[in-house]
């Protein structure tokens, strides 16, 4: 189906759900508004419980749990028991049938590529394999066995001993390779990213990490790491932005504040979410934890928990989009800073999402770190640092040139920010609508000069 179609129907299935939905609360009179502020009276609870749970140990985490489950469960009893949860019911598939026609929608309309251009193959391709990462994709999807096939030498880490990843890549380009590569997690790519762009060689994703944020958002496929190394003898080349801290570079992310201090703990690595509910507590409560500071290009950024820097800005507009960056070569550092100091905090970010008055975001080329004398923990791309103050975030506009896959260059992941003024447009008048960041401009096709 054309993108213009999945609008029209997009907009079918929306309309349909308010003629259901504003009927039914009309109609229901006061029991109908009733039912509504319950609903939201039951996200409020959701995030208050959650508040209870991550914030406090004992009889009030017992107290959040049970809080969020009942809220779960007594809203959609009170529509049943209501008579008109059959209308409800409609309404909601139409609003989600709408919903997932209007994303698919504006989906189709998103695949104007990035800035790719037709590099030869490399010659000499080069890629570090951790065999651990991702619980042993390395090893399930036999990638060292099809690496080598291509024509790659593959360097296996030993999973027993600690490995300097920069100075393997550096060797690797004094012996003669004309790519570099890593196939494992964001960390250890951000490493070997960094030692590609500071000699202006092409660098490959393989994504057999376990979250594989960076590889998600250059397009390739998550399912299949093995996809990904058709790079070597049939893709394009794009460039990205790189991003650095005090130096070190990064794909992804840099975190300050709750979540850096978290991952400094030695059981984080085995034990996730033990670690966090117990060590939380303590720095949601402002008794633990190490305080900072930060500016935003020159810019004080307010008292925040948690301080999250990223390679381009993250998506904003629902859970949906969450995790994902619609494009890595706008040549800004995101900025995303919450802090919540009781229960009203958390029902407003349950209720409100964005636009809670606890999370702020912004965009910046510089982003500085200060927390006195000494060194702040902070976590590089999921790695545990301790690094000197002040720390200094940079972005390195399309300093990386990233080779990746033909059949995954053509297209961008999508953002679905203004999603329906943006199916409205297509409904109305059809016409292609550029990728985020598209910058107009399509890709040179194999044999194009």
């Amino acid at each position: 189906m054309s993108a213009r179609l999945l609008a029209v129907a997009a907009l079918g299935c929306a309309g349909a759900a308010v003629l259901i939905g504003v009927p039914l609360l009309v109609l229901a009179g006061p029991h109908g508004v009733g039912l509504l502020l319950a609903a939201l009276a039951g996200l409020a609870a959701v995030g208050v419980g959650a508040w209870w749970v991550l914030a406090h140990r004992g009889l009030l985490r017992l107290l959040g749990a049970l809080l969020a489950a009942a809220a779960v469960v007594i809203v959609p009893v009170l529509f049943f028991s209501s008579g008109l949860w059959g209308y409800a019911l409609a309404a909601a598939a139409l609003w989600a049938a709408g919903l997932a026609c209007a994303r698919q929608a504006v989906r189709q309309r998103s695949t104007a590529p990035a800035h790719a251009v037709v590099r030869p193959p490399p010659e000499r391709p080069w890629i570090v394999m951790n065999p651990r990462s991702g619980g042993g994709k390395v090893g399930e999807f036999a990638l060292v066995e099809r690496a080598r096939a291509l024509g790659c030498e593959v360097v296996v880490l030993d999973a027993d001993r600690p490995q300097d990843v920069a100075a393997l890549a550096r060797q690797a380009l004094a012996d003669g390779a004309d790519l570099l590569g890593v196939a494992g997690g964001d960390g250890t790519q951000a490493l070997v990213a960094g030692v590609a762009s500071a000699h202006d060689v092409p660098f490959a994703v393989v994504p057999a990490g376990t979250l594989n944020h960076f590889a998600m958002d250059l397009g390739l496929d998550l399912t299949d790491p093995a996809r990904a190394l058709d790079a070597l003898s049939d893709g394009l080349e794009v460039r990205v932005d790189l991003g650095a801290v005090s130096g070190r570079p990064f794909v992804n992310t840099v975190s300050f504040g709750a979540y850096a201090d978290i991952v400094q703990n030695p059981a984080y690595r085995d034990a996730k979410a033990a670690t966090v509910l117990d060590v939380l507590p303590g720095l949601l409560s402002g008794g633990a934890g190490t305080p900072f500071t930060a500016e935003t290009d020159g810019a004080a950024v307010e008292p925040a928990q948690a301080l999250l820097v990223s390679n381009n800005p993250y998506a904003a507009g629902g859970f949906a989009e969450l995790g994902r960056r619609p494009r890595l070569d706008s040549g800004r550092l995101g900025v995303r800073s919450i802090r919540i100091t009781g229960i009203a905090d958390a029902a407003d970010l349950a209720v409100r999402g964005e636009r809670a008055m606890s999370l702020s975001t912004a965009t910046a080329r510089e982003v500085t770190v200060s927390a006195g004398p000494g060194t702040l923990p902070v976590a590089v791309d999921g790695e545990a640092l301790q690094l000197p103050t002040p720390v200094i975030c940079v972005i390195r506009p399309r300093a990386l040139r990233v080779r990746v896959p033909l059949a995954r260059a053509t297209a961008r992941p999508a953002s679905f920010h203004g999603l329906w003024r943006r199916v409205v447009a297509l409904a109305l008048r059809g016409g292609p609508e550029r990728a985020a960041g598209g910058g107009g401009r399509g890709r040179r096709r194999p044999g194009a000069r």
